[in-house]
């Protein structure tokens, strides 16, 4: 996919089980250094959604270089281009970590079926400053990814997964985004969890799949 600033995205678009109908859509944006293709063995866990996925700018074969506002960007053009497939039936965004602030920012712009939000944050700058509580993080983070303002004006019904064990956002984080949340809510926690190992668990899968179900 090429973005309105000429820089070439590289994704996958895994269809659901042929049928009468059109599929519903869930359109995934990953973690920080994470390399999407490996959802694509994943499918069977999303209930006859198929799923639409691209590596953000300067991860695996996209070009150009990531930034809050080139994600966020690409973000709506990736919806906007599935949402004229032919094909397109019902839509719905999933963000993991870093993906849950572009997945916030896409259904406060656009209309989605539901959210799945996995380990995600208030902001960046909010996660930050627990980190480093001694320096003006206000003042040195250039990329913020507030989801915390634009949660109360989703109305959109959110899955929250979290890790138990969760060191790189902590607990908090995700209870602040999810207390703010403007729909209504699924708060799942998968046990004995750390931040990079939550959907090596069957209850995180099932979760979601019981999720999707509940949208169609």
């Amino acid at each position: 996919m090429l973005t309105a600033d000429q820089v070439r995205l590289h994704g996958w678009l895994v269809k659901a089980a042929p049928s009468t109908a059109p599929a519903p859509l869930l359109i995934y944006f990953g973690g920080n250094a994470e390399e999407v293709s490996w959802l694509a063995s994943t499918t069977n866990h999303y209930a006859g959604w198929s799923l639409l996925m691209f590596n953000y700018r300067g991860y695996g074969r996209s070009e150009g270089r990531p930034g809050e506002a080139a994600l966020f960007a690409d973000a709506l053009r990736i919806y906007d281009y599935a949402a004229k497939r032919p094909d397109a039936g019902r839509l719905a965004v999933m963000g993991r970590s870093l993906g849950s602030g572009v997945a916030v920012h896409l259904a406060a712009h656009r209309p989605v079926a539901g959210v799945i939000l996995v380990s995600p944050y208030d902001s960046v700058e909010s996660v930050a400053r627990g980190v480093y509580p001694f320096l003006p993080i206000g003042l040195m983070l250039k990329h913020r990814f507030d989801s915390l303002s634009r949660a109360p004006a989703v109305k959109a019904p959110l899955l929250c997964l979290v890790a138990s064990e969760d060191r790189v956002i902590p607990r908090p984080h995700s209870e602040r985004l999810y207390a703010a949340w403007g729909g209504a809510k699924q708060w799942r926690e998968i046990p004995q969890t750390a931040h990079d190992d939550i959907a090596g668990e069957p209850d995180y899968w099932a979760a979601i799949s019981e999720f999707l179900r509940g949208l169609r």
